[in-house]
């Protein structure tokens, strides 16, 4: 499995938004994303991007801080948004459903390290972390992913 990486520069919300519309253009069921950086970095602002992209219109989309994961029936396939935070490690994550997610529908992740194992080897793998007065995003995914990326 060849993996690839790009970098992208994000100076403000609005970019962070456009790159989620982007990435939502991308997904198909089976796709697993995981996004890692430090709290306030934007994770939760790019899974809800993606997920009112895929929606087709603004909707209501918290952080499932609280609530650890919150599934949407989506046009074209389901979706769930999983907050790992709160978690202590894997064990944990199999009882909130993942495996059946990662299989049936596209994954959103925030704090993918409480995954362990369970981490499937092709998932997008998204880091954001602070650069400059913007965000520097780190995508790592096989070609084939990065291929749908290049091309939405």
């Amino acid at each position: 499995m060849s993996v690839r990486r790009a970098e992208f520069h994000l100076p403000d919300p609005a970019a962070t938004e456009a790159f989620g519309r982007r990435l939502a253009r991308a997904l198909r069921p089976g796709d697993v994303v995981l996004l890692s950086g430090d709290l306030g970095m934007g994770k939760t602002a790019l899974a809800r991007a993606v997920i009112q992209a895929l929606a087709g219109r603004a909707i209501d989309a918290p952080s499932p801080t609280f609530n650890l994961v919150l599934p949407y029936d989506l046009p074209d396939f389901r979706l769930w948004h999983f907050d790992l935070y709160r978690l202590s490690g894997p064990g944990e994550v199999e009882e909130l459903g993942f495996e059946e997610a990662a299989a049936e529908g596209v994954a959103l992740v925030e704090w993918p390290d409480r995954l362990g194992d369970l981490a499937p080897p092709d998932a997008v793998r998204i880091a954001i972390e602070a650069a400059g007065d913007g965000r520097r995003l780190t995508v790592q995914a096989t070609s084939g992913f990065m291929e749908r990326l290049d091309d939405a």
